[in-house]
């Protein structure tokens, strides 16, 4: 019998809204930054939302720099701390689940919007699995020069 998974869940945003995606029971007391950048989350904050079972990502448009937190290397199944391109971290989505995340990745640049979406990976050394995309742009003036956000599992269902 396969497992069964919740319709997937997929949309777009706007910015203002910021508060209620990426509220977790902790967006009140930490943000979402790039991991491992100077003025980043506290030890314990990291270790609360690694408890959680979410981690935090940040995509630098510029250069297509990924910057994870160790739980988004374990659902991705690779070594914690590796570097890991863009184009690499992309082929792990299943056809239908990558095809939407750049639609709305794309739509999310263009328009300044953030977007909430469950996406099929197959990680590597490990089967195919469901997980939660909360992705916002970060602008500078009227530009998007990053996303940034969260990804954790899908709750079976």
């Amino acid at each position: 019998m396969q497992p069964r998974y919740p319709l997937p869940l997929h949309h777009s945003w706007p910015l203002y809204e910021r508060a209620r995606h990426f509220d977790l029971g902790w967006s009140e007391r930490t943000s979402v930054r790039v991991p491992g950048r100077a003025g980043a989350d506290t030890p314990e904050d990291a270790e609360a939302i690694a408890r959680l079972g979410v981690g935090v990502w940040h995509c630098d448009l510029a250069t297509n720099r990924l910057s994870w937190t160790d739980t988004v290397y374990d659902l991705f199944g690779l070594p914690r701390g590796s570097h890991v391109a863009r184009a690499a971290a992309v082929a792990q989505y299943c056809e239908g689940s990558r095809a939407a995340m750049e639609r709305l990745r794309a739509h999310a640049i263009a328009h300044r919007r953030g977007f909430t979406l469950d996406v099929e990976i197959g990680p590597a050394r490990a089967q195919a699995r469901w997980i939660r995309l909360i992705a916002a742009p970060v602008c500078e003036g009227d530009h998007v020069v990053a996303l940034h956000g969260l990804k954790f599992p899908v709750p079976e269902g």
